[in-house]
C-alpha cells in the first residue's frame, strides 16, 4: 500500500451525511426490511438492523479513522444474523493494532485497514474511500488479505429535483469475496450505497435508484461471465474419446473400466474403444487412473453470480434453484444454455409465500385461491417444473395449490407452512419436503406450531435428541413418506453449521477446504452457529447426531432422498454427501442419489444421471475412489458439461480459490 500525498483526493467521512446524520433503507427484494443510520461526530456511529423472517443483524458500530481514512478504533455490539451476541473491537495504540471478537483476536504493527468480521454495509464505503486515497489503490487488511479498487462505471441518474441528472460512480472492490463487491458514490465523493438482487442499501428517498443501478451492475456482470465462458470452456471439435477411466454406473453401484465417446453435447459410445469405429485422427482425453462418473446434482440452490464456476469446479453439472427472482433467473438459464455464462443445467422451482411479518424472500404472495391459480399458471407457463411453498402460506391453500400444480404437471414441495405438520402437508398433496428440520418439527407441534421465525431452528436444537426414529410416532411418519414416495431434500450441512460450529473454530462443514478460500470468506467460517439459551447447551450438542440418525433411518426405510445444500456452491454438496455417509448410508447409494436418483426425481433421467449412449455429455473425473471413501468426491479434476471440458483448477483460480491438485489431462491426437 502506498499512501497518496494528494490531499485533494481524500474523501472526508463528514460527506457521508448532511446535518451529521443520514439514513439508508435496507431493502430486501425491493421491500424495506430495516435501516442503516449513520451519525458523524468526533466518531462515526452506525446503527444497522433488519428483519429477515425473524433473523437479521441488529448492531451498533462506533469507529474513527485517520487522515487517510484508515480505522484507528472500531467497536461493534449487538446481535448477529442468527441473534447471537456481537462484541468486536479494534484499536491502534503506540504503533500496534489489536483486535478482538468472539471469533478471533490478534495483534500486529499498525498501518493496515481493519475489516470488521461483523462490518455494517456502509463500511464498504469507508474502505472504498481509503482505497481511493491510496496512490496504487490497494490496501493490506487486518487480519489477512488485501483489497483493491477500480472505477467501473459512471451514469447520470434519472432522478428529478435536487438530485436531477447527478452523476453516480460505481467502484468494484476485489479481495473480500469470490467476486468483486460493487459500491456506489455520487461524483462529489459522497457514499451512496450498494445494490443487489438480494439486499440493497440506499438513502431513504432515493430507493428508486435501485433498478437503474442494478441494471448497470447486471450488464457488467453479464459481460464478465461471457468473457469467462469464452476463456474457460474448452470445446473439442468432432468426436473425441475419454479413455482409460473407471466408470461408475449408478444403476448397479459398480465402477468398471470403460471408454466414453463424445460428439457435441451427447455421449455416442460407451465401452472398449477397441470395439468402436473411431476416426483415425480422433482426439483422446486421458482418464487413466481416474474415477469417471455422471455429473453431480445439487437439489437446493439459490443461484447467484459466480456460483456457476464453483458448481462446475466441484463436479456439479445440474442444480435445482429453489427460490430466486423470477425476473432474473430465466435470463440466466438462457445465457448458460447459450454458452454465454458458465454454469450447470438449472431447473427452476417457483417460490410463493403468504403475506406477513415473516414472509419469505419473494415478490410472489399468495393469500387467496385466485392468487394461487394465477401464480401456479404463471410458473407453469414460464418453464418452471415445481412449486415451492413457504412458512407463511395459509395451510388451507395447500390442497388447492397441490391440485393446481399437479394439473399443470408441476411437483409441489416446500417448507411445511406454520400451523401445519409434515404429515398434514404430505396428506394435502406435497411431493417433497425441504430441510430435515421440518421432519423433526412434525413431532414438536405443541412446542413450535408457529415455525415462521427462528423457532424452526431453536425448537429442533432443544428437542431433537428426544426424537427417536424407532419410536411409534416417528415410524408412522417414516412409513407414510416411504409409501407415498415423498422426497426429502435434507440440507443437513446447514444444520451441522447451526448446531456444531463453535465461534473461533472453522465451521466443520468447510474445515477441509477453508485454507483454500479467499481470506475474508475464510474468516466468515469462524462465526459459529446458533447460541443456545442458558441451560440448553447439552441439548443443542446432541441435536445434530440425532438428525443424522433420523436421516439414516429414512434412507433405510426407502424414503427417496435428494442431496441439496442451501449453502456455499459446490463445496456445500461435497460436505452434504460426506454427512450422508456419516448417517450410515452406503457410498454407492449416495452416489446414486447425487446422480441418477436426482435426475429421476426431477424428471430428467432420460438425458442426465447416466453415462450411456444418447445421454448428455455431463461427466466428471476424480482422483481417487468415492465408492471407497466418499471424501474423494472433493478431488474432481475435470468436469465435462454439455461436451465442454473444464479444468477445475482454472475455474477455482478465477474466483480466488486455491486448487492444490495436479493439472488435469489434456486432449491429444491419436498417434
Amino acid at each position: 500500500m502506498v499512501r497518496c500525498v494528494w490531499l485533494s483526493l481524500l474523501l472526508p467521512l463528514s460527506t457521508l451525511a448532511a446535518d451529521n446524520e443520514s439514513r439508508n433503507a435496507v431493502l430486501m427484494l425491493g421491500k424495506q426490511a430495516g435501516e442503516e443510520i449513520i451519525t458523524v461526530g468526533d466518531e462515526t456511529r452506525v446503527q444497522f438492523s433488519y428483519n429477515d423472517r425473524g433473523r437479521g443483524a441488529d448492531i451498533d458500530v462506533r469507529f474513527a479513522v485517520d487522515a487517510a481514512g484508515i480505522p484507528t478504533r472500531v467497536s461493534i455490539s449487538g446481535k448477529d444474523y442468527y441473534k447471537s451476541p456481537v462484541d468486536e473491537s479494534f484499536a491502534v495504540e503506540n504503533g500496534s493494532a489489536r483486535w478482538r471478537s468472539a471469533a478471533e483476536s490478534g495483534e500486529a504493527p499498525a498501518g493496515k485497514f481493519y475489516w470488521p468480521i461483523e462490518a455494517p454495509p456502509m463500511f464498504l464505503g469507508v474502505l472504498a474511500k481509503a482505497l481511493l486515497a491510496d496512490e496504487d489503490r490497494s490496501i493490506d487488511l487486518y487480519p489477512a488479505g488485501s483489497a483493491r479498487i477500480a472505477e467501473v462505471a459512471r451514469v447520470k441518474s434519472s432522478e428529478s429535483g435536487m438530485f436531477r441528472k447527478r452523476e453516480l460512480v460505481a467502484y468494484e472492490i476485489s479481495g473480500l469475496g469470490f467476486l468483486p463487491s460493487t459500491v456506489w458514490f455520487d461524483a462529489n465523493g459522497e457514499y451512496l450505497g450498494q445494490v443487489g438482487g438480494w439486499m440493497t442499501m440506499l438513502p431513504i428517498g432515493r430507493e428508486a435508484l435501485q433498478a437503474e443501478l442494478e441494471t448497470v451492475q447486471r450488464e457488467r456482470e453479464t459481460a464478465r461471465a461471457k468473457e469467462w465462458a469464452q476463456a474457460l470452456a474448452h470445446k473439442p471439435q468432432g468426436q473425441w474419446l475419454v479413455a482409460g477411466g473407471k466408470m461408475f454406473d449408478p444403476r448397479t453401484g459398480i465402477a468398471r473400466a470403460s471408454d466414453v465417446l463424445i460428439e457435441g453435447d451427447r455421449i455416442v459410445g460407451v465401452g472398449d474403444a477397441a470395439a468402436m469405429k473411431l476416426p483415425a485422427d480422433i482426439e483422446r482425453f486421458d482418464a487413466k487412473g481416474k474415477f469417471l462418473m455422471p455429473g453431480l446434482w445439487d437439489n437446493h440452490v439459490h443461484f447467484g453470480d459466480g456460483d456457476g464456476l464453483l458448481h462446475l469446479a466441484a463436479g456439479v453439472t445440474s442444480v435445482r434453484d429453489m427460490a430466486n427472482d423470477e425476473a432474473v433467473l430465466p435470463a440466466r438459464v438462457a445465457r448458460i444454455e447459450a454458452g454465454e455464462e458458465i454454469g450447470p443445467r438449472i431447473i427452476m422451482a417457483g417460490f410463493m409465500d403468504g403475506r406477513g411479518p415473516f414472509a419469505g424472500p419473494t415478490k410472489v404472495f399468495v393469500d387467496t385461491p385466485e392468487e394461487a391459480e394465477q401464480w401456479v399458471n404463471w410458473y407453469a407457463d414460464h418453464d418452471y417444473v415445481q412449486i415451492k411453498v413457504y412458512s407463511s402460506l395459509k395451510p388451507k391453500l395447500v390442497p388447492l395449490i397441490a391440485r393446481l400444480a399437479h394439473r399443470r404437471g408441476l411437483r409441489l414441495s416446500g417448507h411445511v407452512p406454520a400451523f401445519m405438520t409434515a404429515e398434514q402437508f404430505i396428506a394435502a398433496g406435497a411431493d417433497e419436503l425441504q430441510h430435515l428440520n421440518f421432519v423433526f418439527l412434525n413431532f414438536l407441534y405443541k412446542e413450535a406450531s408457529d415455525t415462521r421465525d427462528m423457532t424452526r431452528f431453536t425448537a429442533v436444537g432443544k428437542h431433537a435428541a428426544e426424537i427417536d426414529p424407532l419410536g411409534p410416532r416417528e415410524r408412522k411418519l417414516i412409513q407414510a413418506m416411504a409409501e407415498r414416495r415423498t422426497v426429502l431434500d435434507a440440507t443437513v450441512n446447514i444444520f451441522e453449521g447451526m448446531f456444531e460450529a463453535q465461534r473461533g473454530s472453522v465451521n466443520p462443514s468447510y474445515a477441509a477446504i477453508a485454507n483454500r478460500l479467499p481470506a475474508q470468506v475464510r474468516r466468515s467460517l469462524l462465526l459459529g452457529g446458533l447460541t443456545p439459551a442458558k441451560g440448553d447447551e447439552e441439548r443443542y450438542a446432541r441435536a445434530f447426531a440425532s438428525m443424522l440418525r433420523f436421516l439414516g433411518a429414512l434412507h433405510q426405510a426407502g424414503v427417496p432422498i435428494v442431496p441439496g445444500t442451501d449453502s456455499l456452491a459446490g463445496f456445500g454438496l461435497h460436505r452434504e454427501l460426506e454427512l450422508y455417509a456419516g448417517a450410515g448410508i452406503p457410498t454407492a447409494d449416495i452416489l446414486r442419489m447425487a446422480t441418477l436418483g436426482s435426475a429421476e426425481v426431477n424428471r430428467r433421467a432420460h438425458e442426465v444421471g447416466l453415462i450411456a449412449p444418447g445421454w448428455r455429455a455431463d461427466l466428471i473425473l476424480i482422483d481417487g475412489d468415492p465408492l471407497a471413501d466418499i471424501s474423494d468426491i472433493r478431488r474432481v479434476r475435470t468436469t465435462i458439461k454439455a461436451g465442454a471440458i473444464y479444468d477445475t483448477s482454472e475455474l477455482y483460480r478465477t474466483v480466488g480459490v486455491a486448487k492444490d491438485v495436479a493439472p488435469p489431462a489434456k486432449l491429444a491426437p491419436e498417434s
